[in-house]
Parts: C-alpha cells; sequence; structure tokens
C-alpha cells in the first residue's frame, strides 16, 4: 500500500454530484449553525450531473467545474485518476414514497445506474469509494435490489460496508434517513475503518426552529390558500400523511417534491396562526445543513426546491468522509512512526561505524 503524508489530498471523481451536497461535505471547510466543519485532506478533481440546473447551482459555489453530462455518456479513459469515487445515484426508483408508480428498483433505468459506479470501480480502481441511497434501497423489489448493488461492488474488487443513518442524530434539523455504502480496496482499510457515532440524541438534536426564517412568516407568497385550506378540511380524516411540523423537533425529510407541495402532499409544512405556509428554498437549503453562504438563487425557485431536495446534506457526508480521514491519518502516523524509527536506526548505525 502507497504511503501517504500529513499533507496529501486523495483525489476525488464525483458521479450524480447533483448542487453538491457530498462535494461540499468531502471537501469540508464550512459553518453550519455557527459550528465549523474543518477542511478534509480531498481535493475534487471530477464532477459531473445530468442535470443543467443542478450543474448550474454547482458552478456557483465551488471554484473546479462540474460538467453537465448523462454519465452513460462518459468515455471512462477521459475521467481522472482518484481516490475516492463518490456518487449518490438515483434514488426515485428506490424510494418507499414513491407509491405511484410502484418502486421498480432496479428493473427501472434508473435504478440500474449504479452500474456506472461500478463500471468506473472496474477501469480505475480507486482506493474508495462513497455511495449513498434513500431507506428504501434496502427494501426494494424485496431486498434483492441490494443485494444485486452490494454483490455486483465486490465483483469489482471491493470490499464493503453499509450502514443506516438518521441525519437528525448528526447536528441537521431533519429526520432524514439514507443509507451509506463505503467500500474498501484493500481489506485492512475495510477492517480498520469504523462509520461515525451519532453527535445529537435526544434532547440534543437540533430543532427546526434554529433554522426558520420567521420574516417569511410576512410574506403572502409563501401561504397556501383559503381554498386549499378548505380542501384540506374536507378530507382531513384521510390525511395519515399530514406534515404540519412542530418546530421543536428535527424537521420531517424534505425532498424535490416541495416545488410541487400541497397540504395533502408527504412533504413538510408551517403552521403559522391557523394557516399554513410551505418552506422556502433558503429555509430548504438549511434544514439539508447547507451554509447560509451557499448560493441558489442562480437559478429558478422551482428548480432551487428541486436540486436541494435531492442533495445529500452536507454535514451528513463531512461525517462520513472525516471518519475515513481518521483511517488515513491514522496510516499516515504509522508510516511517520516507520520511517521515524528507520531513520534513528540509520543514524545508530552510522554514528557505531564512526567510532567503531
Amino acid at each position: 500500500m502507497a504511503k501517504t503524508n500529513r499533507d496529501t489530498k486523495l483525489k476525488v471523481a464525483s458521479f450524480f454530484c447533483g448542487c453538491g451536497g457530498m462535494d461540499l461535505g468531502i471537501q469540508g471547510g464550512f459553518e453550519f449553525l455557527e459550528k465549523q466543519y474543518s477542511k478534509l485532506p480531498y481535493k475534487i478533481v471530477y464532477a459531473v450531473d445530468n442535470d443543467a440546473y443542478a450543474t448550474t447551482l454547482y458552478n456557483s459555489n465551488f471554484n473546479h467545474w462540474c460538467e453537465t453530462k448523462d454519465v452513460r455518456d462518459i468515455n471512462l479513459e477521459t475521467i481522472p485518476e482518484h481516490d475516492v469515487l463518490l456518487g449518490g445515484f438515483p434514488c426515485q426508483s428506490f424510494s418507499i414514497s414513491a407509491q405511484n408508480p410502484p418502486r421498480l428498483g432496479y428493473k427501472d433505468d434508473r435504478g440500474m445506474l449504479f452500474f456506472e459506479m461500478v463500471k468506473v470501480l472496474k477501469e480505475h480502481k480507486p482506493r474508495f469509494f462513497i455511495a449513498e441511497n434513500v431507506k428504501g434501497l434496502l427494501s426494494a423489489n424485496k431486498g434483492k435490489a441490494f443485494s444485486l448493488i452490494i454483490s455486483e461492488f465486490e465483483k469489482a474488487g471491493y470490499h464493503v460496508k453499509f450502514k443506516l443513518f438518521d441525519t437528525s442524530e448528526y447536528g441537521i434539523p431533519q429526520k432524514r434517513q439514507r443509507v451509506f455504502i463505503v467500500g474498501f480496496k484493500f481489506h485492512e482499510d475495510y477492517f480498520n475503518f469504523s462509520f461515525p457515532v451519532p453527535t445529537t440524541l435526544n434532547d440534543s438534536k437540533v430543532k427546526l426552529k434554529s433554522v426558520i426564517d420567521f420574516s417569511a412568516h410576512e410574506n403572502e407568497k409563501w401561504f397556501f390558500s383559503q381554498k386549499a385550506v378548505d380542501g384540506m378540511l374536507r378530507v382531513k380524516e384521510k390525511m395519515n400523511k399530514g406534515r404540519s411540523q412542530d418546530l421543536e423537533q428535527p424537521c420531517n425529510t424534505i425532498s424535490s417534491h416541495l416545488s410541487k407541495v400541497s397540504l395533502n402532499s408527504t412533504d413538510p409544512v408551517l403552521k403559522i396562526k391557523e394557516r399554513y405556509r410551505r418552506l422556502t428554498p433558503r429555509e430548504a437549503a438549511n434544514i439539508q445543513s447547507f451554509p447560509t453562504n451557499f448560493v441558489i438563487d442562480s437559478v429558478s425557485e422551482n428548480r432551487q426546491y428541486r436540486a436541494i431536495g435531492n442533495a445529500v446534506p452536507p454535514v451528513m457526508m463531512w461525517h462520513i468522509a472525516n471518519s475515513l480521514g481518521i483511517l488515513i491519518e491514522k496510516e499516515t502516523e504509522e508510516n511517520i512512526n516507520v520511517v521515524d524509527f528507520e531513520n534513528r536506526q540509520l543514524d545508530i548505525f552510522q554514528h557505531s561505524k564512526e567510532y567503531a
């Protein structure tokens, strides 16, 4: 295994990057709710997504450039060499909320896109990969989809660990459950890696009110009409997915549906003095743990909702990447100690020869 040093930055290739939640998280160096998330030892050398609006947002926030392209059209030989492959591959096929049409999992074209990551792994053989998807991935096609995905990653030559996370346990004001899959080319990395432990549990969880823009209560633009409210009340007994939020708790999961949110949808809304309003795009970004200086107004509000709702929360990704960074740092320290020991032994040998 190649040795590293303290200044080493692992090169990252990012597939399905969207507006950059995973990429911001793995780079680090941002602030959220007055907490600093330090820079991490990674450098993004390639980023790609097929949504031109998402890549517009991405390119409004990063110094490197994100390509707008269908990953199936990429010539694998043109992808720069990298140490880590990222991929929040499309999840609509696996989502439990995608009831109409029923979940198709890997039988849907979008569900097959993880194979593009497998192709890159086989071609470039990076040291690690990190993939993310919805909780529904675990049960899609009666569990067959997830088994297939893990099997294909293993066939590509990787040892695989996975875990289901609730982002509200990691300093994020949202109860968002997502599966992270981490792959290791070397068995010793697999053996030594540990997923991050929760940082916020029970009463320490971040409350929704900490990221709400209360001035938006004064803007009629964000409120539902009385007609919409009356329609909701007529079918209230059927609203088993009512999403009026408790400001004293983390928010329910937000999604790309926020652009078309209604009172009968599965998306969260706020109840303000017996009136209901939707979240603003910036509030959605706050709930997802994007820093306040993350630019979102370079596309329309509809596209902001879609990109933010589809994103991986940067703070959650930071914790995953930091755990991998701890593994790298531990290896670096061990290598430095070995080199120091060898140098000391050489000095002793040379010194003894001088007095022989």
